[in-house]
Parts: structure tokens; sequence; C-alpha cells
């Protein structure tokens, strides 16, 4: 049962897995439960308590999505690193906030769906009666209220983030999901979530923004993709979502000029003394947001032009397995946009964020963030063989 739910990578097979497991948990469950009661003389009620147990708990764990919990942990630590500030407490509290918020989002998104899902997907918990709704939604009322708590632990501007990024889960789940807003609501979120780590650990998010934007950009190209995955159809969503994907690898696989060895320009000490030196922002942050490569005009006139930027491996390498993550599901749902392979190919966008973020925060400068949050990755690859992660 384990192994055939675990087989593959996306959920096109987790869910078909799933369906089987499902009947033939029960009928596993059954037997277990005669076997129990035979060899050790157990009451009904006993054998009952101890067979459902595991049950119940696997059914929280698909209604949660636990694997994907470990793509949420690298948004605050991306938000960190952008703004040069070692993480701190407030950043792991930033992290729980996030990653409480994300749960919330996870129960409220099947309450929303149960009806939809009874027909489309009723070996999920909520359509099967292992889980009843009212006990999703009171998770997901307690887990944003354990989200924005933790938030507020950290500073009035987590807070600020995290109060805006509570509203847009909920807005998602409830009313833009299924419509045209629906995948640019889920991109503000995962940007909003980034931000939460920034502001959290230095108090401050403009630095983050770059970093915001371009996971919002990956998530945009996923949950466009995610709209069709139980039904198929058109090959125009994938395949704008590897067009994303090469063109975020392609940007993120320039040298950043962070780690050059230039010298910053040189000012008279009056004008130094009236307006600090900023560092230029790299080739992600004028890509994304239109900026030039340095902030002063009259520098770009007067001084010479920097010596190239030394490549940095690090960040090349990460940029390269967030692509091999993503391309080959894009590409076989570009190929044929059916159900399993587009599950496959959702699947597989959510697991490259885990690689996108340790290459954000391994441009940000900040090495040892980026191989913690890189390791995040095969523990999701794990745990997804046996929840899915969609």
């Amino acid at each position: 049962m384990g192994d055939r739910a675990g087989r593959g990578d996306g959920p096109g097979g987790v869910d078909a897995g799933g369906v089987e497991t499902v009947g033939q948990g029960d009928t596993g469950t059954g037997e277990a439960a005669r076997r129990v009661g035979a060899e050790i003389d157990l009451t009904p009620r006993q054998v009952h308590a101890r067979t459902a147990a595991p049950s119940r708990a696997r059914a929280w764990a698909e209604l949660l999505r636990l694997p994907a919990l470990f793509t949420v942990p690298g948004d605050a630590l991306a938000g960190a690193a952008a703004t040069g500030v070692h993480p701190n407490r407030r950043t792991l509290l930033a992290i729980g906030s996030s990653l409480l918020l994300y749960e919330a989002g996870m129960a409220l998104n099947d309450w929303a769906d149960k009806d939809e899902d009874a027909v489309e997907r009723p070996h999920r918990p909520l359509p099967s009666g292992r889980i009843h709704p009212t006990a999703a939604l009171t998770a997901a009322c307690a887990f944003t209220a354990g989200g924005l708590t933790l938030a507020a632990r950290a500073g009035r501007p987590a807070l600020a983030v995290a109060v805006p990024l509570a509203a847009t889960v909920w807005a998602y789940d409830l009313a833009a999901k299924h419509t045209p807003a629906g995948p640019p609501t889920m991109a503000l979120a995962r940007g909003l979530d980034v931000l939460l780590g920034a502001a959290a650990t230095a108090g401050r998010t403009r630095d983050a923004l770059p970093s915001a934007a371009v996971l919002g950009a990956h998530t945009l190209a996923v949950t466009t993709v995610s709209r069709q995955e139980t039904r198929g159809g058109s090959p125009l969503a994938p395949l704008a979502a590897l067009a994303t994907t090469a063109v975020l690898s392609r940007l993120l696989t320039r040298p950043s000029p962070r780690h050059a060895s230039a010298e910053p320009p040189t000012e008279s000490p009056a004008s130094a003394s009236r307006t600090p030196f900023r560092r230029p922002p790299d080739q992600v942050t004028a890509a994304v947001l239109g900026l030039s490569a340095t902030t002063n005009p009259a520098a770009r006139s007067s001084q010479a032009l920097p010596p190239p930027a030394t490549p940095n491996p690090l960040p090349t390498a990460l940029a390269t397995a967030y692509a091999a993550t993503a391309v080959r599901p894009y590409f076989h749902a570009t190929l044929n946009p059916s159900p399993p392979l587009t599950q496959r190919a959702v699947a597989g966008g959510i697991r490259a964020m885990i690689p996108l973020q340790a290459t954000l925060a391994a441009r940000s400068g900040a090495p040892v963030t980026a191989l913690l949050t890189a390791a995040l990755a095969p523990l999701a690859r794990r745990f997804a063989r046996k929840v899915t992660i969609t």
C-alpha cells in the first residue's frame, strides 16, 4: 500500500494510489481488527480504538498535506537573507507563523471544496467521512489565530504583513480560487510570506521585494497549471509555466554583483555625509523591478564600469536544481495535458519552490541559509511518497 502510494513523483500516482488505499485500508483495517481481537482477546471497542487511530492520523496528514509544509520555511529564510540580517528568534517566529497560516489554508481549502471533492476526489478526507467538515473549519480558524499570534510576538512589522497574508489566504479559498483572480491571489500570498520573514527579521521589507516577486511569479505559474489538474485541458498553462521557469532560471544563473570584488564608487566627504552608500541591486532586482545597475545617475557617467562579477557556483547549482525539478513534468504536461501528467506537473512545481528559495538565499549572500533550505527538498520528496503533496 505504501509503495503504491509513493510510486512516481507527482500526485497523479499518489492520488490514484490514494483511491485504492482508501478501499484497501478499510479491508486491511477490518482484517487487522479481527487478528487483534483473536490473538489478544480485546473488546470490540478497544480493537476499534487501536485500529482507527492510525487511519485518523493519516486522514489529517492528507488534509493538511504535510509534505508541502517543507516548502514553507524557505519563504521566510529567503526574505531574511535578502535583508542582510542574520536569522534570529524573530525569524523562527515568522517561520512558525507561516507554517500555521499555510495549514489554515490547507484545511480551509478542503472545507470550501467539500462538495466538488465529493464528485471529483471522493477519497479525500472530508467527502470520504474520515474528517468532519466542522473539524476542518475549526482547524482552519485555530491555525489562523495561532499564526497571527506568533507574528505578533515577532513584532509589529511582522504582524503588519501577517494580517494581509491571512486575509489573502481566506480570500483565495472562499472567493478567488475559482475565478481569474485565483492564481494572482495565490502568488500574492506566497510573496507576502517572503516579506513576513524580512519584516520579522529586520523590521523592513523593501530589500525582500525582488525575492518575493520571483517566488510570486513561480507560484502564479504553478497555480495556473493546478486549475486543470483534475480534468486536464489546454497545453498553454504548462507551456507558460515552462517558459516562466526558463526565464527565472536564466535570471538566477547570472553572476550577482554582490559577489564581485569591485569597490564602491568614491564620494567626497560632504556628499558621503549626506547620502549613505547603497549597494547596487543585483540583476534579478533590475529585471524584476526595472531598476538600473546603479542608484546614482552621476556615478554612471563619471565612474568606470566595475570589473565583471566573479561567478558563484552555489547559486548556479541551486538554480540548476530548481530548473531540473520543474522543467521535466511541465514539459510532459505540455505534450499531453492529461489529469495524471498535469498533477505531476503541479507536484513538481511545488517541490521546485525549495531549490528556488535556496537560490534566492544564496544570491543574497547567505550560503548557510541556502544549504539548510535546500536540505528540505529530500525530506519533502520522501514524505510525498506517503501522502499526496497537492
